[in-house]
């Protein structure tokens, strides 16, 4: 299967779940955007015990003070402890740690013959790379790293146990990380979270420890999915956009990476799959009637194609893939839960296609796209080897 197909946006509608459970499947722009930021709608709740069993990736499931199950001032306690470090301002200042973690990777691609598999020498540990760089890590073995953060974002793929298993572990390496930092603190973004927990004295240790657990998995998942997808969708459907980035100056990386993100699939299409939230109160969306106590899945990949929002002919060509987006894409979500590494996101995408796209032009595909292997059992779904040649 090359790539899997996305919702089409239309009114709310019921969906059985595999548990035989019905959640509100919510595909429209305004409609997705309304259950991420309507206060009567949270993340809270859905632990509740008259809450209906959902399938959850095992983090969700198995870490309930992780940051995503929490709304109102217990939320924003502890995400504005993290807030500052990933402002567009930090980000900018990340920038040159960005771009020299880019820069090693093509140079040892560069040292090679082609073919080269552009996922385990290129998407796959760029996320990790920067990671380690931000969290003060470099010259570490990233196979834990790796193996924890599978666990922490497989989706029905490992059992309770070896999930539970994998975080326990995660955070005993994260608590030896805090108890260093706080003897030697450094420019980095653990010394950050323990400074600004310092002045926020509600916010526990467990729950810093899970916070920073959360932005390495979700920063590893989604980047590398996002990479790969993108760089397979550019070589196979958009070579003139490949082209055309090569010759253009690096921000206007910025305009594509937004245009693909909003539309290229990262996830096959299951029943609940997409951001899931639960009404506390009555509540209208989309002409259909919410009751208290019913559940919402927004598809922020459907929301991203709705030709009221976005004329489908901005992916029709190079011109529109490189045009600004009528309205903001919700990639990343929106709301209290918007997603807090976007900005480190977009800018390691931008820097990684446009450098990659500037040394090698004439990239392409080394063999047919249907030989395209897939990760699956993962929050999201992206090639398990991309074999490119130049």
């Amino acid at each position: 299967m090359h790539r899997t197909t996305l919702r089409a946006p239309g009114p709310p509608r019921l969906e059985r779940l595999p548990t035989g459970h019905s959640v509100w499947l919510v595909t429209r722009h305004a409609d997705v955007r309304q259950v991420l930021t309507d206060p009567r709608i949270g993340r809270a709740s859905l632990l509740a015990p008259d809450a209906p069993p959902l399938p959850e990736v095992a983090i969700a499931r198995e870490d309930p003070e992780a940051l995503i199950h929490l709304d109102g001032a217990e939320h924003r306690r502890l995400r504005q402890t993290a807030q500052r470090s990933f402002t567009p301002r930090a980000i900018a200042r990340w920038r040159p740690w960005v771009a020299s973690v880019v820069e090693e990777l093509l140079d040892d691609m560069a040292r090679r013959q082609p073919p080269a598999d552009l996922v385990t020498g290129y998407a796959r540990p760029l996320p990790a790379l920067v990671i380690s760089r931000l969290m003060g890590l470099e010259g570490q073995d990233h196979a834990d790293m790796y193996r924890w953060s599978g666990m922490a974002f497989s989706y029905g793929t490992s059992t309770p146990d070896e999930a539970r298993d994998a975080l326990v572990a995660f955070h005993s390496f994260l608590a030896r990380l805090f108890a260093a930092r706080r003897r030697h603190p450094g420019d980095d973004l653990i010394s950050g979270l323990i400074a600004a927990a310092d002045e926020s004295p509600d916010v526990s240790e467990s729950q810093l420890i899970s916070l920073a657990r959360t932005l390495v998995v979700a920063g590893l998942e989604t980047t590398q999915s996002a990479l790969g997808n993108g760089l397979l969708y550019l070589l196979d459907e958009a070579p003139e956009a490949w082209r055309r980035l090569a010759e253009q100056d690096e921000d206007k990386a910025a305009p594509l990476v937004e245009n693909m993100l909003r539309f290229v699939p990262r996830a096959d299409v299951v029943a609940g799959a997409g951001l899931q939230r639960r009404a506390t109160a009555e509540v209208e969306i989309g002409g259909v009637t919410v009751a208290a106590g019913d559940v919402l899945v927004a598809d922020v990949m459907a929301a991203g194609t709705d030709p009221e929002v976005y004329p489908p002919d901005l992916r029709a060509s190079a011109d529109g893939l490189f045009s600004l987006l009528p309205a903001p894409s919700l990639a990343f979500g929106a709301g209290p839960h918007h997603c807090m590494g976007a900005w480190l996101a977009r800018l390691t995408m931008q820097l990684a296609l446009h450098r990659l796209a500037h040394r090698w032009p004439g990239l392409s595909l080394a063999g047919p796209v249907e030989d395209v292997e897939w990760r699956r059992g993962g929050l999201t779904r992206s090639p398990l080897r991309l074999e490119v040649t130049w």
